[in-house]
């Protein structure tokens, strides 16, 4: 035994610190390594040599796994930061960072479109004054340091992009570019394809295993020098990164929710940090952690004000659906002039519709929800019809069936009320199904697409969607928030908002931030393109709420004024950025059972906080039913731990759970650090 010498093993196993193995041979830090644990073969990463024996008999490593090369030290660095701070087994971080196939499979003959398109390249744009300067400054800064582009929509943060790349590139370096998601790739991914031509690596959610393995591989074999991709290629090693990009950094799609709950965007500073590399955050409407971090110095600012050749940012008009009704004569002539009109549809925003679409330019129509109606409901006893495993109502598709959008239980529509025998079930509310059908009634002869979930399931579908709206062979797109984001159209002249209140009241202290959030980004589509001079692009906001904050402030496109308002409410309750948040969701079959163990945990934070003085700046809020109180069949309470101490939160955490022996079987707690989302 004794020349062989001790090694700590991450292996693949919820196991929350790394096991001691041995090995003869050489070995080093960040070796991908196959070890017995229990009856069976798993994968692990070595970490490095064990200080001292355990009590326990050792196992040796079986073989190492000789397609890999060892991991770059930085980037095991990196893994382990994410383990220690998300509190997540370290040997389930490590699996992310291997492709999914073995490099030698054989492959079979794809049909798929390339994942880089072959284009002809672009000419230089010549960068506008403002675009220069951000250039500039951020050019100076080689290693470490993070910067916030806050530019416009349509103020060409894209283009200054291309040109750090380019620098980078030129230096001998490589570069990583993160987007919030698959709807946002393929028009970026053209962009970056006509600049830099073959020398581009993808990496996101609609590529085949076999496509993602390639993708890899051409990236760590140096093939490729940049790599654009959704949060989990930050997980691909790249050697000499010399700069990470962040677009549209505001986007909660960056946050994990399953497994591993990391921030894509606050994990890439931190591997900035750790590779020694300038980070570049990209927004129109940076998140108020970022904004925070800016405005304090933690951050380099670089803002671009205005829009590329000077176009103008588009009017916002506010219609108040509350003063719709029939009040005074003038009022009645308008109601009665249109009375085809659906319920969703003003007279202004139906107006407008036909002017855009009269010009031969385009409009898009945005709602959060797709589906038909949100619910049925029997007007006789008030019976809706609600998900068995979900405590959530079902939403009506396509006239014929109720589907959940959390579990996909389905069941076929009876108009007969199940629970009166007497009424017939009524479907209320409002989805892109539904706009679509009145729409076709409405504009006779135009081209009408819908991109929702539904309609959208792979990257072909949503290519051949963009090539349409690109071409001009769609007048009319509805669509939920996958067209809210980063996409360009030439003749998009109009947007509508058909109910923004939609997000206005979830219970969630990031709501209205969301609301403006979104509410700014789907303006920006509007009018991408209108020269100097022409009209502006328009958009229309429906609502019942015209005071809300969300939108007096992005009517005025005033981002400060709504930051600096939204920090103040945030800091009378030490929410976040404020404060820090933890969420503990606790899970299970059993209703009792659930309470019983949030009980006991409520119980364990508050024994905690009085035995140790360094938690005085913890609160713990809770624990209660969770506002999806049950999904998939699971019954969910919430226990929520804040603080005003920025390094309490964490070890409180890890300390609160502690081994996790006291958790009942078939109970889950699931932790969940810096949460975007508390439903």
């Amino acid at each position: 035994m004794s020349s062989d010498q001790l090694w700590r093993v991450a292996v693949d196993a919820p196991l929350p610190e790394a096991l001691t193995y041995s090995y003869s041979g050489p070995l080093e830090r960040g070796q991908l390594v196959n070890v017995p644990l229990g009856k069976r073969k798993v994968k692990g990463l070595v970490l490095g040599p064990a200080d001292k024996p355990p009590e326990f008999e050792v196992k040796s490593i079986e073989s190492l796994d000789d397609e890999y090369a060892a991991l770059p030290d930085a980037f095991v660095k990196w893994l382990e930061w994410l383990s220690q701070y998300y509190l997540h087994p370290i040997g389930q971080v490590v699996q992310s960072a291997f492709p999914p196939l073995k490099k030698t499979d054989k492959q079979r003959a794809s049909k798929r479109p390339p994942v880089i398109p072959l284009l002809e390249s672009d000419t230089f744009l010549d960068l506008t004054t403002e675009q220069r300067t951000c250039f500039e400054s951020i050019s100076k800064h080689s290693n470490f340091s993070t910067h916030l582009l806050f530019g416009v929509t349509g103020s060409g943060k894209t283009e200054v992009y291309l040109r750090l790349l380019e620098k980078v590139l030129a230096e001998g370096k490589r570069g990583l570019v993160l987007v919030p998601e698959i709807s946002l790739t393929p028009q970026l991914i053209q962009r970056f394809a006509r600049r830099f031509g073959d020398k581009i690596a993808a990496l996101h959610s609609q590529l085949t295993d076999r496509e993602r393995t390639n993708q890899w591989w051409d990236i760590v074999e140096g093939r490729k020098s940049i790599l654009i991709g959704a949060r989990s290629a930050l997980f691909c090693p790249i050697k000499d990164l010399g700069l990470i990009i962040v677009d549209e950094e505001h986007e909660p799609s960056f946050k994990q929710d399953e497994k591993l709950k990391y921030n894509g965007r606050d994990a890439a500073v931190v591997m900035g940090k750790l590779m020694n590399c300038p980070v570049v955050l990209g927004s129109a409407t940076p998140s108020l952690e970022t904004w925070k971090n800016a405005v304090e110095g933690k951050y380099h600012l670089h803002t671009l004000k205005k829009r590329v050749a000077n176009r103008s940012l588009p009017e916002i008009e506010v219609i108040d659906l509350r003063k719709l009704k029939a009040d005074d004569d003038e009022q009645k002539k308008i109601v009665q002039k249109y009375s085809h009109l659906p319920f969703w549809l003003s007279a202004d925003l139906y107006e407008r519709m036909h002017e855009v679409l009269d010009q031969g330019d385009q409009a898009a129509l945005f709602l959060n929800r797709r589906g038909v109606a949100q619910m049925v409901v029997c007007p006789s006893c008030g019976h809706t019809r609600e998900c068995p495993n979900c405590d959530i109502s079902l939403t009506l598709h396509a006239h014929s069936h109720l589907v959940c959008h959390y579990c996909d239980y389905h069941e076929n529509f009876k108009t007969k009320c199940p629970d009166c025998s007497e009424g017939q079930l009524e479907a209320i509310g409002l989805g892109t199904e539904l706009l679509e059908t009145d729409l076709t009634r409405l504009f006779p002869g135009k081209k009408i697409a819908r991109a929702d979930r539904d309609e959208i399931q792979s990257r072909a579908d949503l290519e051949e969607l963009i090539h349409q709206m690109e071409t001009g062979e769609i007048d009319i797109l509805v669509g939920t928030q996958m067209i809210a984001k980063g996409l360009d159209f030439p003749k998009l002249k109009l947007v509508g908002l058909v109910l923004a209140d939609v997000g206005f009241n979830l219970p969630d202290f990031r709501a209205t931030e969301r609301s403006f959030q979104l509410i700014t980004q789907m303006s920006g589509r509007s009018g991408r393109h209108v020269k100097e001079g022409e009209n502006p692009g328009r958009v229309i906001i429906q609502t019942f709420n015209a005071e809300h904050d969300s939108i007096t402030f992005a009517r005025n496109h005033d981002y400060e004024g709504f930051a600096k308002h939204e920090l103040e409410m945030r800091a009378q309750l030490h929410y976040p950025p404020i404060g820090r948040l933890v969420s503990f969701r606790i899970q299970g079959p059993h209703l009792g059972k659930v309470e019983e163990t949030a009980g006991l945990l409520a119980r364990r934070a508050y024994a905690l906080k009085a035995q140790y003085p360094q938690y005085n700046s913890i609160e713990v809020l809770g624990p209660a039913e969770a506002p999806l109180s049950k999904l998939r069949g699971q019954f969910r309470y919430h226990l929520l731990v804040k603080s005003t101490q920025a390094n309490a939160a964490n070890p409180f955490s890890r300390q609160l759970l502690g081994d996790q022996d006291w958790i009942p079987s078939g109970i889950k707690i699931l932790i969940d650090i810096d949460p975007m989302s508390l439903l």
